[in-house]
This record gives structure tokens, C-alpha cells and sequence, in this order.
């Protein structure tokens, strides 16, 4: 580009939908971990990075560690969050976990993987959870 031209076209239509889908993962994860929180689970971290994975939630009840996947959408009505829980990304979790495990070494009496979906499309876009114990 010549004498200080910027473009902008191609890349603005990009950054808004992600930033919403960040926005909607973001706001996900903060209605489950307050989910949880109410049960008394002891929120151990969040948006933990492990190399190039990620957890989301890692969550302690009593002496069980939990790590909970959260999928997040605005509506159900194409696809619901359950659905987007394939098996390379359950693999991806547990290597994540086992990962983290070893870096970490926290004291504990069991592991276990849950998941959770948020679908923002109650009244006023309030959080509608299906929480999924003992997933995968």
C-alpha cells in the first residue's frame, strides 16, 4: 500500500462475529462458574493454557478435581452446544488435563470431566445451563 493507505474493508467484517463468539464464550463461562460456585464447588482456575490447549474451568468439590468444557451459543436453533462436543475434542481436553495434572501435581482423590452448554436465548438473553457430570 502506498503513502500511509490503511485497509479496512476485508478485516472488519471478520472482527465483529468473532468478537461476539468471544463475547458469548466469555460471558458462558462466567454463568457456569457462578453455577457452579452455587454448589459449592471451589473454582481451581479458569482459561487455563496448557501449550496450545485450553481448559476452561477447573473446579474442586471436596478432594475431586473437575475440568469442565463449556460451549456457549446465542441460540439453539441451528446447532446446540452439546453437538459441537466431538471426540478430537474430548481427546484434546483430556491431553490438556493430563498436562496440567503433571505441571501441577495438586492433591486430590479423583478426577473428573465435565461439560457444560449455555444458550443465551431466555428472556432478556438470560443463560439457560445444561450442566453434563461425568461426560467423557
Amino acid at each position: 500500500m502506498a503513502g500511509g493507505e490503511r485497509r479496512t474493508g476485508g478485516d472488519e467484517p471478520d472482527r465483529k462475529p468473532r468478537d461476539r463468539r468471544q463475547e458469548t464464550g466469555r460471558l458462558g463461562e462466567e454463568a457456569v462458574t457462578a453455577w457452579l460456585e452455587r454448589r459449592r464447588y471451589r473454582i481451581v482456575a479458569r482459561n487455563v493454557r496448557v501449550g496450545r490447549l485450553e481448559l476452561d474451568i477447573i473446579a474442586q468439590l471436596g478432594g475431586l478435581l473437575v475440568f469442565c468444557e463449556v460451549r456457549s451459543r446465542r441460540s439453539a436453533r441451528l446447532v446446540h452446544p452439546a453437538e459441537t462436543f466431538d471426540h478430537a475434542k474430548r481427546q484434546r481436553i483430556r491431553r490438556a488435563a493430563a498436562l496440567w495434572l503433571e505441571r501441577e501435581q495438586p492433591t486430590r482423590s479423583g478426577v473428573r470431566f465435565d461439560a457444560a452448554t449455555v444458550v443465551f436465548d431466555g428472556p432478556g438473553d438470560s443463560a439457560r445451563i445444561e450442566y453434563y457430570e461425568d461426560a467423557f
